[in-house]
């Protein structure tokens, strides 16, 4: 077996690493927190189906597909069209052998087919594909929405299943109003489905819910999404399909074994392509080391951010210590997999004041990726007060579009930019719908890696290979300042005038002596380049450079 021939897992890491020995004014150590990014990587070998799976392994998916066929479908009843013909096509590509079943969805489930009071899968085969279709094409919609009825039967389903890769790919067009209706509650279902299967979910027509979707799937560790016109579903759902049958890795686990005393795992999430939290399950080594599973890995890379305490005491300023060991591992794939060996995360404590206030440039593009969401939902809430709420919703919108400028989201920046009603201005553009928002909400839930640097690294580019901008290069992005503007409105990566925090005169902060500045707000103290407050207050620091 030759090394092209091989799945490829591939793992580095990623953090500043020093922190504070200095003790607090009280004189005591406290513990800290160190910060690290697991960049993780899955290449499989060229032209290999991936999701074929071993000889005497079984069928490599099972699928539930989820449909709403509650009444709202019905108008317009393109919607309902539009699921049948996606649903149909996700069948179509099922591979021989495949377990799968379709649900409809209303106030309980039901087995579409293989049919209702059916407690087993069927196996994807010419007739069964043709007749699950017939099936599928005879849905009608009645009823009311109740989500965790739904994800209920699809556990049940797949609960004695055997495919590394389980899966459901649910579709709505509205919100989980009727949840009381059901003998288990959503919540409730959630907490009996994580580590059960992974869930996608789909949003269509006016008025579902990127709150609920975002729920779901941060969850049951899937991807929300949603169309804009119901024509564009089906392929939506063949790519997804897709992507499912390229799966190189089913499972794949991260293990963290704290090899320094007082060290100890406080946090593992998934930062890119979306947040998710993860949580520790037995590491089965009866030592100090948890695992966090993920799951259903194609060609791709995802990064995670790890956040670890430990002590200063008793250690020496400058020396540089291994708090933890990070481990890939992976359980029962049939095929060849080369692993990468184990890497460290370190700490060198420093009673640098400087030193100890940077940030990985991979942990400060999360930061900016949460506030920019928080900044939507904030324009959100307000846009909904109606006039009362329209100067608010200004301000957050202007400070999303500084946060998406800084990170360099195209994507981010042009969601924004449907709901600004001119470039620059600022301004939210009025005769918007709810529906309008809810893409947007599900928008700033995606993050993305920084773009390569291509060339040479020049003064005020990323640093860290890439890893994520943070400095006055990051902030030029934005665009120029809005006095020199010939239009006399506000860059996208500029605080509009009016808005709360202006920004400090001159465009920047006085640095200390210690090389940090200090928050005029909150009195956050942070490195001489931050264009943001990484305190409470959060406010824009500076703009582009003079």
């Amino acid at each position: 077996m030759t090394v092209a021939e091989e799945t490829e897992v591939t793992l580095e890491v990623g953090q500043r690493t020093e922190l504070p020995a200095l003790p607090d004014p009280a004189g005591h150590h406290r513990e800290r927190e160190m910060h690290a990014i697991l960049e993780i990587g899955v290449r499989g070998p060229a032209g290999a189906p991936h999701a074929t799976p071993a000889p005497g392994t079984g069928p490599a998916l099972a699928e539930v597909l989820i449909v709403d066929t509650s009444r709202s479908m019905l108008h317009p009843p393109a919607k309902l069209h539009a699921a049948k013909d996606a649903t149909a096509a996700a069948v179509r590509m099922l591979p021989f052998g495949t377990a799968f079943a379709v649900l409809a969805g209303r106030f309980e489930a039901t087995v579409v087919h293989p049919g209702p009071g059916r407690q087993v899968l069927a196996v994807a085969r010419p007739g069964e594909r043709e007749a699950a279709e017939r099936a599928v094409r005879l849905l009608d919609a009645d009823g009311g929405t109740a989500i965790g009825a739904w994800l209920d039967l699809a556990r049940r389903l797949l609960k004695d299943q055997a495919a590394p890769v389980k899966h459901v790919l649910l579709l709505t067009d509205g919100r989980n109003e009727h949840d009381h209706r059901s003998r288990r509650p959503l919540e409730t279902v959630l907490d009996a489905c994580a580590g059960q299967f992974v869930c996608d979910a789909w949003g269509i027509g006016d008025d579902w819910d990127a709150e609920l979707l975002l729920t779901i799937t941060r969850r049951l560790h899937g991807r929300a999404r949603a169309v804009r016109r119901e024509s564009e579903l089906t392929a939506a759902y063949e790519e997804l399909v897709a992507g499912l049958l390229g799966t190189a890795v089913p499972e794949l686990r991260i293990r963290l074994t704290p090899t320094t005393p007082g060290t100890v795992i406080r946090q593992v999430k998934q930062v890119v392509p979306n947040e998710q939290e993860l949580q520790p399950v037995p590491a089965g080594t009866g030592g100090r080391a948890a695992e966090y599973v993920t799951r259903a890995w194609g060609d791709e890379v995802r990064h995670f951010q790890v956040v670890l305490t430990a002590d200063p005491t008793g250690r020496e300023s400058g020396e540089e210590l291994q708090l933890a060991a990070v481990e890939v591992v992976v359980p029962g794939v049939g095929r060849p997999l080369r692993l990468p060996p184990p890497r460290p995360i370190l700490v060198r404590w420093t009673d640098d004041p400087l030193d100890a206030s940077r940030q990985h440039p991979g942990v400060r593009r999360h930061e900016l990726y949460q506030r920019a969401s928080a900044a939507v939902a904030q324009a959100y809430r307000a846009w909904l007060r109606g006039a009362d709420g329209r100067e608010a919703a200004d301000r957050a919108l202007t400070r999303a579009l500084a946060l998406a400028a800084e990170l360099g989201d195209a994507q981010l920046l042009g969601a924004l930019r449907l709901i600004e009603s001119a470039p620059g201005t600022g301004r939210i553009r009025p005769g918007l719908k709810d529906v309008d928002w809810q893409h947007l909400i599900l928008s700033s839930a995606l993050t993305t890696p920084p773009e390569p640097p291509s060339g040479a690294s020049v003064p005020g580019s990323r640093d860290d290979g890439g890893a994520g901008g943070t400095g006055a290069g990051a902030a030029a992005s934005g665009g120029a300042d809005p006095a020199d503007a010939d239009s006399g409105g506000p860059s996208p990566g500029h605080a509009a005038p009016g808005s709360r925090h202006p920004r400090h005169p001159g465009g920047t902060l006085p640095v200390r002596p210690d090389g940090l500045i200090e928050c005029p707000d909150c009195r956050w103290l942070g490195p001489a380049d931050s264009v943001y407050c990484g305190g409470d207050c959060g406010r824009l620091l500076r703009g582009a450079p003079a």
